[in-house]
Parts: structure tokens; sequence; C-alpha cells
């Protein structure tokens, strides 16, 4: 399966982090945030990284060039920033089948796998990974409501009065039908054409798009606050993952 990923953005929220460098190439524990994208890509059987680029695109390019740890890595240009649909829209030319989707400003340590594997049943046309937030902070994301059987019924994106705290992480699996809903979008208020949008033309199309509850954690590095968060889970997890130091006794 494909992985996408789009990293076209400015990180404008990030600076000064960004003053020289795109938001997916901040480092967060050593090394960039794209690196730690592809590696949980990587872990999910990921044959191919389609990468959107636009802002300092080059410095991702030269830094990764057509393949990381062995994964061919296909770039796409997205020329102006104008919304997750239209990002999308650069890569259909390279997607054949079901795909993966993932934000690349997103460090995830949950079950990205849980995702994939109902995506394969070829029970649903989407799954997306969701957890519950704070109310006080759904109105930065895309917010969903669900059926009672755990299926997506409506994608609002950031709302002023959010309808639940149950909300979309940067983390998604579709198949190529998200391409033709993503060409009928129109732009919101703020001017983007919204995923969250395209979501729910599939929706109101009949097709089915399961919600997979996060088990485990993930952060969105949106500011530098966010950056060092992720450091220190990432550093609670390397410390949990530390052999236990033993002391043997003589017989």
């Amino acid at each position: 399966m494909k992985a996408v990923i789009l990293a076209a953005g400015e990180g404008s929220r990030l600076r000064p982090l960004t003053e020289d460098k795109p938001k997916g190439m901040v480092e967060v524990d050593g090394r960039p945030i794209l690196s730690h994208c592809f590696e949980e890509l990587s872990a999910l059987d990921a044959d191919e990284f389609v990468v959107v680029v636009g802002y300092r695109k080059q410095d991702i390019i030269d830094y990764y060039g057509d393949e990381f740890d062995g994964i061919p890595i296909t770039y796409a240009h997205q020329r102006e920033q104008q919304g997750l649909a239209h990002a999308l829209l650069t890569v259909e030319e390279y997607i054949e089948d079901d795909f993966m989707l993932m934000l690349g400003d997103n460090i995830f340590d949950a079950n990205l796998g849980d995702v994939v594997k109902r995506q394969r049943e070829d029970r649903a046309d989407a799954a997306f990974l969701t957890e519950e937030v704070p109310y006080e902070e759904a109105d930065r994301y895309g917010v969903c409501d669900t059926n009672d059987y755990g299926e997506i019924t409506d994608v609002v994106e950031k709302p002023e009065d959010p309808p639940s705290n149950l909300v979309m992480t940067g983390f998604y699996t579709f198949t190529p039908a998200i391409f033709h809903a993503c060409h009928l979008v129109q732009p919101s208020n703020r001017g983007e054409y919204e995923i969250s949008e395209a979501i729910d033309l599939l929706i109101r199309s009949g097709r089915t798009i399961d919600a997979i509850r996060m088990d485990g954690w993930r952060v969105d590095v949106g500011y530098p606050e966010d950056r060092d968060r992720a450091e220190r889970l990432l550093d609670g997890r390397s410390a949990d993952a530390e052999p236990t130091e033993t002391s043997a006794e003589s017989d």
C-alpha cells in the first residue's frame, strides 16, 4: 500500500523553528518530523512514499533524495497552499488503489496498524484514527460525529462551536474515491479546499467511513511548545524500552 505524506506547509505558527526550513524538516528528538513519519509508515509496510512538497521543497528533496530506508519516494508539488483537499489532488496520478495518508506534521506512538487492517478488510471505504480531546481544543481540528456502529456520520473542519470532542488525527486510509470527492469541493469560508468537505461528500454518497479510536498518543506539531511535548513523550517511550538491569544470583 502506498503512503501519501502532506508536507507542503510553511509552518508559520512554528516560528522561529521554521525561519530557515519547512515544517516537515523541524527536528523532534534530533530527527526531522518527516523521518518520524516515514519510520511509522515503513512499519506499516508502505511500499512507496508519495510526498507533497511546496514551501522550501528543495530542502526536503535534497535531504531525502529518492528513497528512505530502501522505500522509494515520489514527490508531488503543491504550488499554492490551498487546503488539504487541494494538496491531495496533486498525488492523484500516482495512486491506483487504497492508500494511507499522513499529515507530515504529526508524531505518533499509536495503533496506526488498526486503521490499515480495517481498510484491508474491505468493510469500509475509508478509516480514520480518531481521538478525544478537551472541548476547548476541539476547534483546532476536524471534529467527527459517529453512529452506534463507530461509523463517521459527519465531519466539521475547525468549528467555532464543536459538536463533539472526537477529532480526526493526522492518519487516514482511503480508496481512490476520495479524489473524485476532492474535485467537487468548493472553497470554504477560510478560502481553502477542506478535506473535511471531501469526506462529507463521501458520506453523503453512501460510503462507509470507520472511526478507529486511538490507543497511544500523537502530537500535532503546530507550535514550538508542541515540539517540546513530542520530545518529552518520545524520551519517555525510549526510557520505557530500556531493559531493566538485573543482577544474576549464583546457585
